[in-house]
């Protein structure tokens, strides 16, 4: 991990079986959009978003029903589950009976001190974790009057007043939320509380919208924080499926290494006038049909076989296209050459075997001929099509400036 990514020392609690903070892997959550009280049907959500990449799954308790249905859920469900509780306390202290694994509870909706510390004692002696889950949209309207505003500074206040009362009964198994959907003001939140506090924090950008709009704003606000090494877990709150919050929460995590690889990974090259076939297309074939395969790898379409597996080297493997062929290579190394109509299908046989075999044993069942022919193509694409990118003439031009800097210094 760069040091640019050195996470922040916070304490570590347990939510089921998954541990939040203390150094432990950064955790991704998402919410169900059943009604909790259909058993079944939030079940069957449930184990798509673990399936998706969900951690742990929060499952809203508003009424007696659902808190029953919690009560069925708890003991099937393959990830831990936490009760979202607004309002009324009595539905924590049913949902702690349920069995579930946390609860988070609102600042900004549930303000008597001594309801607080009722579900806070409860928790204490089952041993389940409470969120803090501070929201700037229902923020406490005593706070909203002295900041003017939902201001960072009031957003931080309110999690510590709530934390002051869980403290005063002992209980310290928190974790924390200062939610935004401003995300300059979501950022400075947390920038502000991790200063204050050595407890786990659960970063979102609160009501970040449908996609795709929702996605940029929560990779922003999420992803800058954990640069930072501020944040203990993620949840992507999308107005779309819950399966997309999950999945979208899964690949950042990936893509910033602060998690193993589990999905495919596929980068591929915006095309220019070089390329030979529709790169686009293939691409987004490759993409599905990759990802039913479920092969959690990183693999690259390129368009042309001069650039690509050059560019594309640190790929685990990928395909480029020559003139009516396409050139697989493995790790930078063409291994074996097809007819372009076949690209996709020998991409998807080689990742298989790939992920079945590994790197070593695939480079070395390579064709022998493969890495010539692919040397062949190249230069018989820069013969037809010339230089197109100029880099000869632009090396010339840069080597030239260079030189006349020198000489007028």
């Amino acid at each position: 991990m760069s040091p640019a990514m050195e996470r922040k020392s916070t304490r570590q609690i347990n939510v089921g079986s998954v541990a939040v903070g203390g150094g432990a892997p950064v955790s991704v959550q998402s919410m169900t959009i059943t009604k909790t009280a259909d058993v079944d049907g939030t079940l069957a959500q449930v184990y798509a978003l673990a399936g998706a990449g969900a951690d742990i799954v929060r499952i809203t308790c508003n009424d007696v029903a659902a808190a029953q249905g919690l009560a069925e859920i708890v003991p099937r469900s393959p990830v831990p589950i936490v009760a979202d509780i607004h309002f009324q306390y009595k539905l924590a202290l049913a949902a702690l009976e349920a069995g579930v694994h946390g609860l988070r509870l609102n600042p900004g909706n549930i303000r008597n001190e001594q309801h607080i510390k009722t579900v806070a004692r409860a928790a204490g002696e089952r041993g389940v974790p409470i969120r803090v889950g501070v929201n700037a949209g229902s923020l406490d309207k005593e706070l909203l009057e002295k900041y003017g505003a939902p201001l960072p500074e009031a957003l931080v206040e309110s999690a510590l007043r709530e934390i002051r009362y869980l403290e005063d009964v002992d209980f310290t198994d928190i974790k924390i939320s200062v939610k935004h959907s401003d995300v300059p003001s979501m950022i400075d939140s947390y920038r502000l509380l991790s200063e204050r506090v050595d407890y786990p924090l659960h970063l979102g950008v609160t009501e970040a919208g449908p996609l795709p709009g929702g996605l940029i704003k929560s990779v922003a606000g999420i992803g800058t924080l954990l640069m930072e090494g501020i944040g203990d877990t993620i949840r992507f709150s999308l107005t779309a499926d819950p399966v997309e919050e999950a999945k979208a929460g899964r690949q950042l995590l990936e893509y910033l290494g602060l998690r193993e690889r589990r999905g495919l990974d596929l980068i591929a090259c915006p095309s220019c006038g070089r390329a030979e076939v529709d790169v686009i297309g293939i691409a987004a074939e490759a993409q599905e049909r990759l990802e039913a395969a479920n092969l959690p790898i990183q693999v690259a379409v390129m368009g042309c076989v001069v650039n690509g597996p050059g560019e594309a080297r640190e790929a685990d493997i990928g395909i480029a296209a020559g003139r009516g062929k396409g050139h697989l290579f493995i790790k930078g190394q063409v291994v074996r050459v097809v007819p372009e109509t076949d690209m996709v299908e020998a991409l998807l046989e080689e990742a298989r075997r790939l992920v079945e075999e590994g790197v070593d044993a695939r480079l070395a069942a390579a064709d022998s001929a493969a890495a010539a022919d692919a040397a062949a193509s190249a230069a018989e694409l820069l013969e037809i099509q010339g230089d197109v990118n100029e880099a000869t003439a632009r090396r010339a031009s840069v080597a030239r400036i260079a030189r006349e800097g020198r000489s007028g210094s």
